[in-house]
């Protein structure tokens, strides 16, 4: 995008940029503003030197917002509040500290006291919204959208930054975030004015195999919440609409749902004797593709199906699930794909399965790729953490999941198909498009033999929890839940941490045993090379150590050392410092479509015999795919990995693990995710109740023009 420079015949005034982009620079200093954020402003004020400085600030804040997940800056937001902006926290004093010996260590002072944010609020205490949006809508590097048609002229500008949202909540835009939104908004609207129509007869046959009635539905009596089978809710609507969303927390049986829902649509095809439905599975990391590719086999074999129709049905509901990049065609060294809007996907549905994690851009981009009659359907948790990536689409789009609003012509027509009968807290005469294409799944099975872990996720999820209520919680379930209080004293540093490292040990020391009494002979089939390394990978898969940070005494860098030595000291890995060695789980942190590997696949480093050493990834059948070290590039250590690298994964036991000061990333929605990640079993690791106070009592608010939808 280019700025055309434009002269000015008012002189700039020598101290007033040169003290703004002074200040600037002290903040990326400080870890407050990214470098990347000051390069922008730098580059504007060069291109537009007549730029007010107001605007300039502006220039700045959308960037540090956007680096920092948010899709625009809300200006009215920013002046009430600005102490919330700014959120980075330098930790220069708290840097990769050696788990072997003892080191002092200085607290970072608390975000709420940081400088910058002092001297931001000093700045814009004397602001108001008007003057600030007439500088912004003088200015030749904003385009004011706010009075015109949000779809109107949408490539008409070249200014950098918009001005959109409404005049009660301005929102300013990198112009390339603001198209993305708009794109979105345009796309979900035309597929929500569309629905399909189902045939009555048919429809009603398919559903009565695929949800058969139980005798504990017959006994739950009609009309509660709880008799209510949310499953066959979720696919009659997302059966009728060429945009849905199926949304639930961990065990509610989304994936059994779109096995069911994609039975039925096929199974109304070939009742029709058409074609079956051209159909994608995808998701947003490798890992999710594969835990969902897993699912999805084991639901298809168990599903009721009719007679007539049981063998051609499961022929034609599609096992292979991908990743979204390699779904549109990534195209090396670019942000293109193969698939848009010119070369659109051959495809009637696509489903994408842990939606939380696709941030705007991937959604625009997938839905341009999509032809005009195909269906979309997003399956996913919205109280997870959003997108590493600008944008929290799947919790934008479900604001009012739980309260449902559909409508009572919504209501008779599900009654008239399913005989399904919903609460009346659920009925809402005005409820909108979107809403009648929504379905939250609500009752979860998973956790039905470890109810602490579901108790516990839901007390955090609901934003009333505190330190002593968690407490209660773990006092009524000590079989699945425990926690582990960690002293935080600078000079008994690696004695404080002892029991995090026996409790690490103890996870996972069962791989290694496996790993070791396992290991095949020289000459082994690659069947028994397969078979052993999915062992250990089985064996693997029952812990797992998650942090909220990368860097300080918690964060990934110093619990990956922490492990090692910890395993090293136990004789359960080599000794000395090597970079590989057999044992080494490794996290792929980029793609490499050349090995087939994807971001977040995780892999281990194993001794094949007589060969050296190989690293073995799952190849989502059931196979392994081993890879010479030599060839990886983009992988790390993942004896600790962050809580949102663990989105898309489930472990038996995962010890959550908090660091000793307050943090912007620590939210409910973090200790939400981490706590759901585990099937039987989950350990909170943290030394200070405040610092966990104020992360149950922060949650994640990304602002983005998304919303407009549900309103």
């Amino acid at each position: 995008m280019t700025i055309s420079h434009t002269s000015s015949s008012t002189p700039v005034m020598a101290t007033t940029l040169p003290s703004l982009l002074s200040q600037l620079a002290t903040w990326v200093e400080l870890g407050a503003l990214r470098s990347l954020d000051l390069a922008l402003t730098r580059f504007i004020q060069q291109q537009v030197p007549d730029t007010d400085e107001l605007a300039l600030l502006a220039v700045a804040l959308v960037s540090e917002r956007n680096g920092h997940g948010h899709v625009c800056l809300d200006l009215s937001a920013a002046l009430a509040a600005p102490k919330l902006l700014l959120s980075a926290v330098k930790l220069s004093a708290v840097k990769h500290q050696s788990a072997v010996k003892p080191a002092v260590k200085q607290q970072p002072e608390a975000s709420s006291e940081h400088p910058a944010r002092e001297q931001l609020a000093e700045r814009l205490s004397q602001l108001s919204l008007t003057t600030w949006l007439e500088k912004l809508s003088a200015s030749s590097v904003v385009e004011n959208r706010l009075h015109l048609h949000a779809s109107q002229d949408l490539e008409r500008g070249n200014s950098p930054l918009v001005l959109a949202g409404s005049p009660a909540r301005p929102l300013l835009y990198l112009r390339r975030y603001w198209l993305y939104e708009q794109k979105i908004k345009a796309a979900l609207s035309q597929r929500l004015s569309v629905q399909q129509p189902l045939p009555e007869v048919a429809t009603q046959r398919l559903l009565a195999t695929l949800f058969p009635i139980t005798q504990a539905s017959v006994n739950a009596g009609s009309g509660s919440t709880s008799s209510t089978d949310w499953q066959k809710v979720a696919c009659l609507l997302a059966a009728r609409s060429h945009f849905a969303i199926i949304t639930g927390g961990p065990g509610t049986g989304k994936t059994t749902t779109v096995v069911k829902l994609l039975a039925l649509l096929q199974g109304l095809r070939l009742t029709n004797q058409e074609p079956p439905l051209q159909i994608h599975l995808a998701a947003p990391t490798g890992k999710a593709a594969a835990r969902l590719s897993e699912s999805i086999a084991g639901s298809v074999a168990q599903l009721p199906l009719p007679q007539d129709l049981a063998e051609p049905l499961r022929r034609c509901i599609p096992k292979e699930v991908t990743t979204l990049h390699r779904l549109l065609g990534s195209l090396p060294n670019t942000r293109n794909f193969r698939h848009h809007a010119a070369n659109p996907l051959p495809t009637d549905l696509v489903v994408v399965d842990e939606a939380s994690m696709m941030d705007v851009e991937m959604m625009a981009r997938l839905l341009e790729a999509l032809p005009s009659h195909a269906r979309l359907i997003l399956l996913g948790d919205k109280d997870q953490l959003a997108s590493v990536e600008a944008g929290s689409i799947l919790g934008d789009l479900c604001q009012t999941a739980d309260a449902a609003h559909y409508t009572p012509e919504t209501q008779a027509w599900i009654k008239q198909l399913s005989q399904e009968t919903l609460a009346d807290a659920f009925i809402y005469p005005q409820g909108r498009a979107l809403q009648q294409a929504t379905c939250m799944l609500r009752h979860s099975y998973r956790f039905s033999a470890h109810p602490g872990i579901g108790e516990l996720a839901s007390q955090v999820n609901s934003g009333l929890a505190t330190p002593s209520s968690l407490k209660a919680i773990f006092a009524r379930h000590p079989q699945s839940l425990q926690s582990l209080t960690l002293r935080s004293a600078p000079d008994q540093y690696f004695t404080d941490l002892i029991p995090l490292a026996k409790l690490a040990v103890a996870g996972y020391q069962g791989y290694l045993i496996t790993l070791n009494e396992l290991q095949p002979s020289v000459g082994a089939s690659a069947e028994e090379l397969s078979a052993w390394a999915l062992a250990v990978f089985a064996a693997h898969n029952q812990f797992q150590l998650l942090t909220a940070v990368r860097q300080g005494t918690f964060g990934v860098e110093n619990l990956n050392q922490l492990v090692f030595k910890a395993l090293q000291k136990k004789k359960l890995l080599t000794d000395g410092e090597p970079v590989w060695y057999a044992g080494r789980p490794l996290l792929v942190t980029r793609n490499d479509y050349s090995l087939k590997l994807m971001n977040g696949d995780i892999g281990i480093c194993l001794h094949w015999p007589g060969q050296g050493l190989r690293v073995a990834f799952p190849d989502g059948e059931q196979g392994i795919r081993w890879v010479l070290p030599s060839r990886l590039q983009g992988v790390e250590t993942v004896f600790a990995m962050t809580v949102h690298k663990s989105q898309g994964s489930e472990f038996t036991h995962t010890a959550l693990v908090l660091p000793d000061y307050g943090n912007p990333v620590l939210t409910k929605e973090l200790i939400y995710t981490g706590i759901t990640r585990s099937k039987e079993k989950f350990t909170l690791v943290h030394s200070k109740d405040a610092v966990l106070s104020q992360a149950l009592q922060s949650q994640v608010e990304r602002a983005s023009g998304l919303t407009a939808l549900e309103e």
